[in-house]
């Protein structure tokens, strides 16, 4: 082979590749997004115990393959993009509307999903081993109606207050921005007191 017919090839081949990563990037970018809360949700004040059936009725397919199936949404997506654009506020479980994370336990782990180093409460997520795919990692699950939410990892070295990474699956969190939290507690004093005359 001549080296033109090598370069030519060469060429082809470059324009094959560049073509392919400029597709998975306008994919990665119409991927699901993190939903964002309106209104402050209403916490669960019990376990959350639905059937299958009516967990597909309230999720997206996406959430019922992660939360209820134990799945994972794909590294680096649209989820993990908005994620590190978000600011204050909290990260309570699509499923049942737990508080499970905070604006002020998120860092970047350049991982590829969302990661917290501690939950925003402790008694709002339990740990189990997992032993799927050949490997022995922790499972975070929400307290409150067993969903799945990702794992932890402890000793990797993060400049954090607890060397934990909760790397979690954004598509099964909803953002609840600081000023919608502040706007309800702002009003809940005002129908406290009207129920009260």
């Amino acid at each position: 082979m001549n080296a033109s017919k090598i370069l030519t090839t060469c060429a082809v081949a470059c324009s094959l590749v560049l073509a392919s990563l400029a597709l998975s990037q306008q994919l990665a970018s119409k991927g699901p997004a993190m939903e964002v809360a309106k209104e402050a949700p209403e916490a669960p004040k019990q376990k959350v115990v639905k059937t299958e059936e009516e967990w597909k009725k309230e999720l997206t397919p996406e959430q019922y393959r992660i939360l209820r199936e134990a799945g994972t949404e794909r590294a680096f997506g649209q989820v993990y993009k908005e994620f590190k654009e978000q600011g204050a506020g909290t990260y309570v479980c699509v499923g049942c509307n737990t508080e499970l994370f905070t604006s002020n336990e998120k860092f970047d782990s350049h991982c590829g999903w969302p990661s917290f180093y501690d939950p925003a409460d402790s008694e709002h997520v339990k740990t189990v081993t997992d032993l799927s795919g050949g490997m022995v990692r922790t499972e975070v699950r929400c307290a409150h109606c067993d969903g799945h939410l990702g794992h932890v990892f402890e000793g990797e070295g993060f400049d954090t207050p607890t060397d934990q990474r909760y790397c979690i699956n954004g598509s099964v969190l909803r953002f609840v921005p600081r000023e919608v939290a502040e706007k309800k507690a702002e009003e809940e004093p005002e129908s406290e007191s009207k129920d009260s005359k």
